[in-house]
């Protein structure tokens, strides 16, 4: 079967190819991917090239498909593949196969990754437990579910301490008042949706520098919504505010129970640990792409104030299940995260657009030839083009989100890639 796909060749040389995958083996599943989401982690990939840990050192002979965040379904099953399996079911991959080699798919494998047409599931995966049935009203969503794994699992990374017996409870305080420092991209509103639908906090202030991230996560989170789900939210603009420290310690009537740092800064790490309560939790969440970053930590605070630290990276499998089952029960709303929507063609200009984010998460429907678009345009392409006009009548139906109508209208109009 031939396929299409956007390959890894080196640092920086990424190739959108047709090729032929080889038959699969009575142990692997063939997978169709209908959509992918485009990730900063695959951009760190293609930018260091084999100087990543997850890509192969001989990736300039035998490149990989890149993309992590797949959600699809199954076309053929091998008679020995591990697993109750059904041809035409929903599938999303957990990446994370925390191998002792750190391979994984969408960065480490020739035959499967997220951009691409058709994809090979090999053993390990289905070993792992990595392969995820998925019953979602929306293939976008089941591609969401692998960031929003991580989200969950940065919230089940915090915990707290009784210090009259040093009880210890893991996950956010129930309840509880959250910052997200740096937070109006895209993780940082999957943090918001999450906190809403699943940790329990009473009171999210988000933080950012960029006004247009700030109004993109306001319309697409509004206040008004989370009020509507009991949770008061809270945007601050901090370029704006004199004494951010001072600020954010009245906001929160004296300091967070729980804090996610979500631009790796040291400056932001240590204005974390300075707004966060007595036995309050930071997570420094933001993956740095310096291997020798360095900050600081007022060591009484952490004596005698008894906060903790954490960092959490990636997510397990039975995270993605609780992200799914929130998917499915509309516990969290998919559709908040997504700013624009493209073809497989246009997927490479897209990871490179990632060195300058704008909007939030992209999703990358590999099966038609469309440009990198954002959701806030169609009504105006729509103006003269029938496919746009279409599209923008659905979403306003949706409060401007993009949804499961709009992707099911899209796989059915818009023109197909050339293979």
């Amino acid at each position: 079967m031939k396929t299409k796909a956007l390959r890894l060749y080196g640092a920086g040389d990424i190739r959108l190819e047709t090729f032929t995958l080889p038959e699969i083996t009575d142990d692997e599943i063939l997978i169709k991917v209908i959509s992918d989401t485009v990730c900063a982690s695959t951009y760190k990939a293609v930018k260091q090239g084999v100087n990543h840990k997850r890509v192969p050192p001989d990736v300039d002979k035998n490149p990989i498909i890149i993309g992590h965040e797949m959600c699809g379904k199954i076309l053929k099953i091998g008679k020995n593949a591990i697993g109750n399996w059904t041809v035409g079911q929903k599938v999303v991959v957990q990446p994370a196969l925390k191998l002792e080699s750190g391979y994984d798919p969408g960065y480490s494998y020739k035959y499967i990754g997220g951009n691409t047409i058709y994809a090979i599931v090999p053993k390990i995966v289905l070993e792992r437990g990595c392969l995820l049935s998925y019953s979602g009203d929306a293939y976008f969503k089941g591609s969401l579910a692998e960031s929003l794994a991580c989200v969950i699992r940065g919230f089940k990374g915090f915990y707290h301490t009784d210090y009259t017996n040093y009880v210890r409870t893991d996950g956010a305080k129930r309840g509880g008042k959250l910052a997200i420092l740096g937070g109006a991209g895209p993780m940082g509103i999957g943090a918001v949706e999450i906190a809403c639908g699943f940790a329990g906090v009473k009171k999210i202030v988000v933080t950012d520098i960029n006004s247009e991230r700030l109004d993109f996560a306001r319309k697409n989170c509004s206040e008004k919504e989370a009020a509507l789900r009991g949770v008061e939210l809270v945007y601050v603009d901090s370029s704006k505010i004199n004494d951010e420290e001072k600020y954010l310690k009245e906001l929160s009537d004296g300091g967070f129970d729980d804090v996610f740092v979500m631009v790796a800064s040291p400056a932001l790490f240590n204005l974390a640990e300075r707004v966060c309560k007595e036995d309050g939790c930071v997570n420094f969440f933001a993956g740095p792409a310096i291997h020798d970053l360095q900050g600081s930590l007022n060591l009484y605070r952490l004596h005698y104030d008894g906060i903790h630290v954490v960092g959490t990276a990636g997510s397990i499998p039975s995270d993605m299940l609780d992200v799914i089952k929130l998917i499915e029960n509309d516990r969290v709303n998919a559709g908040a995260l997504i700013s624009h929507v493209m073809g497989l063609n246009a997927a490479k200009e897209a990871v490179f657009e990632m060195e300058k984010p704008n909007g939030a998460k992209k999703v990358c429907y590999n099966e038609i030839d469309l440009p990198l678009t954002a959701v806030s345009d169609f009504e105006k392409l729509g103006e003269s083009d029938e496919l746009f006009k279409e599209l923008a009548k659905i979403c306003k139906k949706n409060q401007g989100l993009w949804c499961a109508e709009a992707e099911e209208y899209l796989l059915a109009h818009a023109p197909k890639i050339k293979v």
